[in-house]
């Protein structure tokens, strides 16, 4: 019994495995126009205004200021993307920690199997759940990015 209760773990870990790359997957694809925008649009004004800061009649303290302005608009962009992403990766390791405590509390109560069913049906809903914000938190990063929605 030990090892069929073993191959079932291995299984239904390697389901929610797959759930958990279909995340990224679908967070992957919808942050591309965003990840592009910044890595693309405003590290090539980084790069310009930056180029434009060298100048022979400046100091070097004048230029290393230039530059560091320059660099604000794309630090901050990094840093909104990460705190969107963060904060999305946090509400699904919650949701899925919930999933986790019922499975936890059901199995002392319940069979192996419906129990088993029961924490891939929780870890699928929180997953579809997650998805189905991406596109808010997309729309939002870039309202904040003064992007072209």
């Amino acid at each position: 019994m030990d090892h069929i209760a073993a191959a079932e773990d291995r299984i239904v870990t390697e389901r929610l495995r797959q759930k958990l790359n279909d995340v990224n997957s679908a967070a992957q694809s919808q942050l591309s126009g965003v990840q592009d925008h910044v890595n693309f649009t405003l590290q090539q004004a980084y790069f310009k205004c930056a180029y434009e800061c060298f100048d022979r009649t400046k100091g070097q303290g004048e230029i290393g200021n230039c530059v560091e302005n320059c660099s604000v608009p794309v630090l901050n962009a990094q840093n909104l993307v990460e705190s969107e992403m963060a904060k999305f990766q946090e509400r699904l390791q919650r949701s899925l920690m919930v999933c986790q405590d019922k499975f936890e509390s059901a199995k002392l109560q319940q069979n192996r199997t419906s129990t088993t069913k029961d924490l891939e049906s929780c870890v699928d809903q929180s997953v579809q759940d997650s998805i189905k914000s991406l596109p808010h938190v997309v729309a939002r990063l870039k309202a904040s990015l003064s992007m072209n929605q």
